[in-house]
């Protein structure tokens, strides 16, 4: 309906939260089948028809074109949960939907929403206290087989689930080497963005490689140069290589023929007398993101250095930090002339070019400030390479936050049957109305559990009966000694199984971020009770006189 004075449409009430919810579960029910190892990948193909394949919950959502309001903040939930824990992205979407239909249910039982938004709220609370008091098993840096077990737990639902135990190595070893302490904390730290991933495709995906060093897809500025430099002094800039061209808009009159030559040869000098000064200051090889002609090219062969030119920004930056150079943006300096510090060179054992399947890739090795991992994908074309790094980029995630919260816990349903049976059991001991939001929030857990059984073709109703007996069983205990409290799926038999001593494991702050922005993302959608479209305004035409 039209509202007064209002030009567009008004939704109000039920009909907003119902039209909310029926968006947020057909997104949930995209990605609801690609959770857990027999999950099913999606294909997904753009209006000028690239494709991309995927198993990832936050690509499956980026991809889609969501019209719907409130179906934006649930793709934008996934992008937050990618982006701060790098897995669990279809996990919290799945909750957040459940959650949000049951709210729904409530609601339409006469249940204010107020009343269940404190409910959800103090559910989740209860939750996050609950795993950090009893479901937590805590780690050293030094459990390597642990970290490899959350890396593969990550990897199995991916498509590199089969040699889950090459990259889950791979990521482990990656991880380790980029490690750094952090200056004010003193802890250490593990930047992911150290870690670079280079797809080449040809060869089967079990011969990728992890290279102790940098690796960038380039090649020489000419074929003349030398291929490998030991002792690399680097020299990074932002400057083009080219022959010194005056500013756009600047005119020179010339009075006298004779002085054309003259300016030709000058700007030939300013280019010379440039790449004197970067060989004087010691660089040997040299990378800039602009351009590098013929001219200069000429140059450094004849000083025996390796020029690289249209290295991308995010790369170089990288390199400069790395080797310990500063990023040059000019050659001027206070008095007026050109010049360069040497101070401002980075510094590596070798630098060399070697051609990997169809293409050639530089490799900086033995860097001075910090150490940095490449990882060399192969696979058999371009769609398995992009999904094998997308994979990847989820276990180093989940093996760089496993190693600075230094605990884990049980995978495979665990966690959310547990948390279901303890918020049950809490929510009859509440005499408030938050009682009946929190009884169906921990219904809503064991959603997660539900999907895993039944995307694995196996009984979803019997194996989560099975699960919550050993988990009452657990939290009636004094004292858990058989570790019914790590209970999870098995879900290539289809049976129950102690799930931290077969190596299913995931980050405990994976779980407790999914459960709080699902919380939050429910939250958000269940205070809308009114929408108004407005009309594009109509321009006027402009009249005729």
């Amino acid at each position: 309906m039209s509202a007064v004075g209002i030009r567009g449409e008004r939704d109000q009430g039920q009909d907003v939260r119902t039209s909310n919810v029926t968006a947020v579960m057909a997104i949930a029910n995209v990605v609801k089948t690609s959770l857990g190892p027999q999950g099913l990948d999606k294909m997904l193909v753009d209006e000028i028809g690239d494709v991309v394949i995927t198993n990832d919950g936050a690509t499956i959502l980026k991809q889609l074109e969501v019209e719907h309001p409130a179906a934006k903040v649930i793709v934008e939930l996934s992008q937050l949960q990618d982006k701060e824990v790098g897995d669990g992205t279809t996990s919290v979407v799945v909750l957040a939907a459940e959650l949000l239909r049951r709210a729904n249910e409530l609601i339409k039982i006469k249940v204010h929403p107020t009343t269940i938004i404190s409910g959800y709220k103090q559910a989740a609370r209860q939750a996050v206290k609950y795993i950090q008091s009893h479901l937590v098993h805590k780690i050293t840096e030094d459990d390597t087989e642990i970290l490899i077990n959350a890396a593969k737990t990550s990897m199995n639902s991916k498509l590199i689930g089969p040699e889950s135990h090459i990259f889950a190595k791979l990521a482990v070893d990656a991880v380790r080497l980029i490690k750094t302490q952090g200056l004010v904390s003193g802890k250490a730290k593990y930047p992911i963005q150290s870690i670079n991933v280079v797809k080449s495709h040809g060869q089967s995906s079990n011969q990728s490689e992890l290279v102790k060093g940098y690796v960038i897809q380039l090649q020489r500025a000419s074929q003349q140069m030398v291929t490998k430099v030991k002792n690399a002094k680097i020299a990074c800039l932002d400057i083009n290589l080219n022959k010194f061209k005056m500013q756009m808009g600047v005119q020179i009159l010339v009075d006298d023929p004779n002085n054309l030559e003259k300016i030709r040869k000058k700007e030939m000098d300013v280019l010379k007398e440039r790449i004197q000064l970067l060989l004087q200051a010691g660089a040997n090889v040299i990378l800039t993101s602009k351009g590098m002609d013929d001219l200069a090219n000429k140059y450094l062969v004849e000083a025996g250095a390796i020029g690289l030119r249209r290295v991308p920004k995010d790369h170089l930056r990288r390199i400069a930090k790395a080797s310990g150079a500063k990023v040059v943006t000019t050659f001027a300096n206070e008095e007026t002339g050109e010049s360069f510090d040497s101070t401002c060179l980075g510094e590596a054992e070798e630098v060399y070019e070697e051609a990997i399947g169809d293409n050639d890739y530089i490799f900086f090795k033995g860097m001075k400030k910090e150490q940095s991992a490449s990882i060399i994908v192969r696979g058999a074309n371009e769609m398995m390479t992009d999904e094998i790094e997308r994979s990847l980029h989820d276990s180093l995630c989940v093996v760089k936050r496993t190693l600075e919260s230094g605990s884990v816990v049980a995978g495979g349903g665990a966690v959310e049957m547990a948390l279901s049976i303890y918020l049950d059991d809490y929510s009859r001991k509440l005499d408030s109305n938050e009682q009946i939001a929190i009884a169906e929030f921990s219904e809503a857990l064991t959603q997660i559990p539900k999907i895993l059984a039944t995307n694995a073709a196996k009984d979803s109703i019997d194996l989560i009966s099975k699960l919550r007996v050993l988990h009452s069983k657990s939290q009636q205990l004094e004292v858990d000694e058989k570790g019914y409290k790590f209970s999870g799926l098995d879900l290539i038999k289809g049976e129950v199984r102690h799930n931290l001593r077969h190596g299913v494991l995931e980050p405990t702050v994976s779980k407790i971020k999914a459960l709080k922005f699902a919380t939050e993302a429910a939250i958000t959608i269940l205070r809308i009770d009114d929408m108004i479209k407005l009309e594009p305004k109509k321009e006027q035409m402009p009249g005729r006189h």
